[in-house]
């Protein structure tokens, strides 16, 4: 454990933050998985699922959670997915 006050503080706010991003991350893999399923099973929903997953990953990278590329080849594979 770190001694010097500012270093403590540091610690807590790292804390916050490991669980705000992990939180954020979790949120928006459900969103993508959920639109998986529902292609899958051919479920009518899947263009709202799609809507929600694309949003979910372009929050995900305006927050600097995932890289802008990743972000843009993830909702491309989904828009492929989609219009399959």
């Amino acid at each position: 454990m770190p001694i010097i006050k500012s270093a403590i503080e540091r610690a807590k706010t790292n804390v916050k933050a490991n669980e705000r991003n992990s939180a954020q991350l979790s949120t928006m893999r459900t969103a993508v998985k959920r639109f998986e399923t529902a292609k899958t099973a051919g479920a009518d929903n899947a263009e709202e699922l799609y809507r929600a997953a694309s949003a979910a990953v372009d929050k995900a990278a305006s927050k600097g959670l995932i890289k802008r590329n990743k972000a843009s080849r993830d909702k491309s594979r989904m828009a492929a997915r989609l219009a399959k």
